[in-house]
């Protein structure tokens, strides 16, 4: 396979009443793992490089790794650049091997996210590139508090801004380490009755599992961001790796030891909101 542009694969999801899974990448030993887990699935999946990825590995570098794992994949992979906050940073990502953007325009003005949304999809739809815009504020747990999406800008944003697919904020948090049943649905049903496109939620890790396939399977989420849960699984076996053997210094060995585990979870998380 080759890499995708993430509108492909989220038509598919659309028609099939199931949602695809955004996985934060942090280094080369999650990323091979996202895509392994991906080809024992059979499932498409989205490797996704926000901001912190970005800080500690430049956009040439991290675009051409996830481009060389795509291109290699024997399943849909997409490559999205995640919480692009400038109009500039968005077009290095097309520049430099990604099929997807996140411009995230959701602490500006509507009219101002639109505007800047709609210029980028037209640049960015030249070079068979999706985007994904955000309405509304989703807040991080500890941090920032959320402001909801408003149904009136967010019917405006789908009509204007020309983007493949909205996210949104309806009681979904970044960096929740546990669960929450916080979704509010009747929040989200009135986003969906104004709007046509495919509807994110980031934030996936606070989502109970019950929840999450209600979602996927009952509204129009055809896409989830899932970081925490999956940085909490490499870090418990990393820990266990090290408690194991308290003389192994190794990076390779070390890296290479928390794979398994990652496969397994983003196996999981994969088949939860996948198709059934």
């Amino acid at each position: 396979m080759t890499a995708v542009p993430l509108n492909d694969v989220l038509a598919d999801a659309a028609r099939g009443g199931y949602a695809l899974a955004g996985l934060v990448v942090l280094g080369w030993e999650d990323a091979v793992a996202f895509v392994e887990a991906a080809e024992e699935t059979g499932l498409p999946v989205i490797l996704q490089a926000g901001p912190g990825c970005r800080a500690h590995t430049p956009v040439p570098v991290i675009g051409k790794m996830l481009r060389h794992l795509a291109d290699q994949a024997g399943v849909p992979v997409v490559c999205h650049l995640d919480h692009g906050y400038s109009v500039e940073e968005c077009l290095q990502g097309i520049d430099h091997g990604f099929t997807s953007l996140m411009f995230d325009g959701s602490k500006r003005p509507i009219s101002e996210n639109i505007d800047l949304t709609a210029g980028l999809v037209e640049t960015a739809h030249k070079a068979d590139v999706s985007v994904e815009g955000e309405v509304g504020y989703v807040g991080y747990a500890e941090g920032a508090s959320s402001a909801f999406t408003d149904p009136t800008e967010v019917a405006r944003f789908d009509k204007e801004s020309g983007a493949d697919a909205i996210a949104v904020s309806v009681g979904n948090v970044h960096l929740q380490t546990e669960a929450t049943d916080g979704i509010d649905f009747e929040a989200l049903a009135a986003v969906e009755h104004v709007t046509t496109k495919p509807l994110v939620l980031h934030g996936g890790s606070g989502i109970p599992q019950d929840v999450r396939i209600r979602l996927a399977r009952e509204t129009r989420v055809c896409k989830f961001n899932f970081g925490t849960e999956l940085r909490q699984t490499f870090g418990r076996s990393l820990r266990q790796t090290m408690a194991d053997d308290p003389n192994v210094f190794d990076r390779n060995e070390i890296l290479r030891s928390v794979m398994p585990a990652m496969r397994e979870t983003t196996k999981k998380v994969l088949r939860t909101v996948g198709p059934s």
